[in-house]
């Protein structure tokens, strides 16, 4: 099968796209996906520089989200079978990933594809929308009226945040780069701040939460922002004990776990029209590598999705 491979850890360079890797089969508790479309996240420049320090097998395919069609399932798997569309995370460290034609999952990791969109913009879903329903549904709990700031508002999750938070009822404000403040207002953001020139922690304050998906200095800065009791989700930094314990507000690091519940949750969202991704730019399978290069390097909208098979 055609796949996009490393054999080594390196610029972009080192992915190869290969005719001849080998078909995986569907474990105990997978599915075998016949891969439509396939998103790169940041996550995936990550792991083929080396950076995240694991040790993966190689050769290796890259890849986490896809969406495309149940080609075989697994021994103890129930819910699935052949021909069914489907969307989810495929294990990017297990050497099998999404950037190919074909990728095993675990059922636990899928969901059926809302019916309303196509494969590319499913594709753009997994990680993005699983991320923001987690943050703002399951640990921040966010209700109508409550206010939240959203870092990032034209990136991948935090484009399908603001439109989370708006269905929820809150007030949402957000940072993004001067070229993108109609378009965050356009997706339903009440207050954008320009990040280059304002500094939003002068601009906004008695907020009942933060959902940060830019970290650093972002991350410290966003503290002050809060009310007493407030809640900072973060998809990047770790807990700061001395800022919770000045601002008395809660802090957590958020790990994003594509679940079939949730999935399922973003499914209904998707087809009833409350979340619609961004598709940036799409690539060939035989461009993955210009597409890992070019989420990394260039300022983009939403999601950039490899088109694997038409």
């Amino acid at each position: 099968m055609r796949a996009a491979q490393i054999s080594d850890f390196g610029n972009k360079e080192v992915m190869k796209v290969v005719d001849d890797a080998a078909k995986p089969a569907a474990g105990d508790g997978e599915v075998l996906v016949e891969v439509r479309a396939a998103s790169v996240n940041p996550f995936d420049w990550k792991v083929m520089s080396g950076q995240t320090g694991a040790q993966i097998p190689f050769p290796a395919t890259l890849g986490g989200d896809v969406a495309g069609v149940v080609a075989e399932v697994g021994p103890s798997v129930e819910g699935f079978e052949p021909g069914q569309e489907v969307y989810g995370e495929a294990n990017a460290m297990g050497g099998h990933g999404s950037f190919a034609e074909f990728t095993p999952v675990k059922a636990s990791q899928l969901g059926a594809k809302p019916h309303n969109v196509d494969f590319t913009t499913a594709a753009a879903l997994p990680l993005t929308a699983v991320s923001a329903y987690q943050a703002l549904v399951d640990t921040l709990h966010l209700n109508e009226g409550q206010k939240i700031l959203i870092h990032g508002g034209a990136g991948g999750i935090g484009s399908l945040a603001i439109q989370l938070a708006k269905h929820l009822g809150a007030y949402v404000a957000t940072t993004a780069s001067p070229d993108d403040i109609d378009y965050v207002r356009e997706l339903g953001a009440d207050e954008a701040i320009d990040y280059t020139s304002e500094k939003f922690e002068e601009k906004l304050h008695d907020y009942d939460a933060v959902y940060d998906t830019v970290g650093g200095e972002t991350y410290e800065r966003s503290f002050a922002v809060l009310k007493q009791g407030g809640q900072i989700v973060s998809m990047l930094e770790q807990p700061n004990q001395e800022l919770m314990d000045k601002y008395k507000v809660v802090s957590t690091h958020q790990f994003s776990s594509a679940t079939a519940e949730r999935l399922d949750a973003v499914r209904t969202l998707v087809e009833d029209e409350v979340l619609s991704p961004t598709v940036d730019r799409t690539f060939p399978l035989e461009e993955t590598a210009d597409a890992i290069e070019y989420l990394h390097s260039a300022h983009h909208r939403g999601k950039v999705v490899i088109i694997v098979k038409k």
